[in-house]
């Protein structure tokens, strides 16, 4: 058995304040692993103290400085990067491929790329007179959720560390192994004491307190669109910064000219990736209504063909879905969307077959689906897909943008031209054309009730800083 007992605050590992302990459950067999100590407001006090103190040196450190901080750091999770995979596979249940793939990966990527926008960005400008100048804005509260543990992580430290921001994180209660890893990263790369501090907790509780707290000059927050407003009503009495990326519901436009026979299976292999657990996962496919019979069989042979199964397991596609909780809002989703008449195709309530234990959700496709039901309008979580039938472009557009969210869009189509038209027209911060990966160089979040701010490269950096004009500098010699 594993303990996480411990808060990583002002340089040091520390015992909270109070014993509060929950079980780390492993999503593939439901069997404990572990515990994780729950902290409470007073160790969110002692964290932003460290915080607020080292800030005054932190943030008078150069360029390239913080620069020689992140590559070490960088250097260190490399070396550390299958046991990271490991962590994350046991504590979210997401395979151990996906994990060496992608999970793991991604965090080191943001750092990465982080170095590269230092190398770049110009922190101070002569305009006329004045110089303007951007500087970190102070101690930042940042809180992350389970699903893609260290690329959230990571895409909000990164950039504090490079602004020259000192933080406080309160990653998911679901997932502190990888959390606890990453503090020893930072450990290891002698990261300067109370630059970067954690606490574990619950939202109500730890989240909360970040939050609301006085101390605190910002706050980056990703989970749902309910915990988003319940942290910006606890930060709004100190008017400080709150940047979120929320829920999303991304519709994916099948163009009547694309290649159905590659798109399809690529689009319900995408929706089903982390085991559905993406916030920009494309879990609304548009299909023209005369061609919907095909992308049902073809919806059906992806469907087919996704393994679910032990993460550990040679083959697997699709692990568990996160906690048990995760597990019956899906199962909930799915007869909702059997009860309001959406034709089954794939999948279905319970386990797939062989599977008694663990949070394992069939791969699911409704087809026949309208934009009013409850699984195209809700935030399922899980490897669900709803085929939307649209009579022409115009409408497409209009189905894709008939929702409360706004953070991706998919759109397929055999000619760019067309498909970067009507990807213009998607109201979402992110938008794949043809299957297009996601570039770490470009930015991520959302329109509407998927969040506000950006995060990844010189996106990610600007929201991290404050702007100062410097008036009374003498302008520019030619």
């Amino acid at each position: 058995m594993n303990e996480w007992g411990q808060f990583y605050i002002d340089g040091a590992w520390v015992n909270p304040v109070a014993e509060r302990n929950i079980a780390v459950i492993n999503p593939a067999n439901e069997e404990s692993i572990g515990s994780v100590a729950l902290g409470g407001a007073v160790d969110v006090d002692r964290a932003v103290a460290a915080a607020r103190r080292a800030f005054d040196s932190f943030s008078q450190t150069t360029v390239e400085e913080r620069r020689a901080l992140l590559k070490k750091i960088i250097a260190i999770y490399q070396a550390r990067m299958e046991e990271m995979a490991a962590a994350i596979s046991r504590e979210m249940g997401c395979p151990i491929s996906l994990a060496r793939a992608a999970q793991a990966p991604s965090g080191v990527a943001h750092l990465m790329e982080i170095v590269k926008v230092l190398e770049r960005f110009q922190f101070e400008e002569l305009k006329g007179s004045t110089l303007m100048r951007q500087e970190g804005i102070g101690v930042c509260g940042m809180i992350t959720p389970w699903n893609w543990p260290m690329n959230q992580i990571c895409a909000k430290v990164a950039p504090a560390l490079a602004a020259g921001c000192t933080m406080v994180l309160k990653p998911s209660e679901m997932a502190p192994i990888s959390a606890h890893l990453f503090a020893q990263i930072l450990h290891e790369a002698e990261a300067p004491r109370g630059v970067f501090n954690l606490v574990q907790g619950d939202g109500p509780t730890v989240g909360t307190a970040i939050a609301a707290h006085p101390e605190v000059d910002m706050i980056s927050f990703t989970g749902s669109t309910r915990a988003g407003i319940a942290v910006a009503t606890a930060a709004a009495s100190s008017v400080k910064r709150v940047t979120q990326e929320l829920g999303g519901k991304a519709a994916n436009i099948i163009l009547d000219d694309a290649d159905f026979a590659k798109t399809i299976p690529q689009g319900v292999d995408t929706c089903f990736r982390n085991s559905g657990q993406s916030c920009n996962a494309p879990t609304r496919m548009l299909v023209p209504k005369e061609r919907m019979a095909e992308a049902e069989d073809l919806a059906k042979q992806a469907a087919a063909r996704t393994k679910v199964g032990d993460p550990f397991a040679d083959g697997v596609n699709n692990g568990p879905v996160a906690y048990r909780g995760q597990f019956e809002k899906v199962q909930k989703m799915i007869q909702t969307g059997i009860d309001e008449g959406a034709k089954l195709v794939a999948g279905g309530v319970g386990r797939p077959d062989g599977l008694s234990k663990g949070y394992y959700v069939k791969p699911t496709v409704f087809s026949n689906v309208r934009n009013d039901m409850t699984i195209a309008r809700e935030e399922i979580f899980g490897p669900v897909l709803c085929l939307i039938p649209y009579k022409d472009e115009d409408e497409a557009v209009n189905i894709a943008n008939d929702t409360p969210y706004g953070l991706a869009g998919f759109v397929s189509s055999g000619h760019m031209e067309r498909a970067r038209s009507v990807a213009r027209r998607i109201r979402a911060g992110n938008v794949h054309i043809n299957g297009a990966r996601v570039d770490f160089a470009g930015c991520f979040g959302g329109y509407k009730q998927s969040g506000n701010g950006r995060e990844w490269g010189e996106a990610g950096l600007d929201e991290f800083l404050e702007l100062k004009a410097i008036f009374g500098y003498e302008p520019a010699k030619k």
